[in-house]
């Protein structure tokens, strides 16, 4: 009893209107917002560092020259579209939690597909294996983080 609950409607399947309280535990939205801020603000600063300064990152992918600056650039742009979603999560986790299903998605899709990227390298590769490995912890982690708090945003029933 020594949280606030937040007022919301009777029925968890009725959708929140325009100002409506959800339904939840206020800790629990802000659960959801830090986990998922912490994650965005780590995937944003990885594309903005992509996009700014490439040629710092693309020997780690081992490309080199104008074409392997465009490509970590290219990577770097894609990163940013990939969290196009996570704001309006992040400021009304309740109301948006379809998005957070979505981030969920791409988080996992991501991990899946360096994941696979990584089993599909050949020897001789082990610094572009590093890096993937890097991706694919990160990854991980941000998956288990945000997951667990997403579910605990599920409306409180009455016992």
């Amino acid at each position: 009893m020594g949280r606030r609950r937040e007022q919301g409607s009777a029925s968890p399947a009725a959708a929140p209107g325009p100002g409506a309280r959800p339904p939840v535990d206020s800790a629990v939205l802000w659960l959801n917002r830090a986990a998922f801020s912490l994650v965005f603000f780590w995937n944003v600063l990885c594309a903005l560092q992509f996009v700014i300064d490439p040629a710092a990152y693309a020997g780690a992918y081992q490309l080199s020259g104008a074409p392997g600056e465009a490509a970590v650039r290219g990577l770097g742009v894609a990163f940013l579209m990939w969290n196009a979603t996570y704001p309006l999560f992040i400021l009304q986790p309740w109301r948006y939690r379809v998005l957070g299903g979505i981030i969920l998605a791409q988080q996992a899709i991501g991990l899946a597909g360096e994941l696979a990227l990584l089993g599909s390298l050949p020897a001789g590769c082990e610094v572009l294996a590093a890096s993937i490995m890097r991706f694919a912890a990160f990854d991980g982690a941000g998956l288990v983080l945000m997951g667990a708090a997403f579910i605990a945003l599920r409306p409180w029933r009455a016992r």
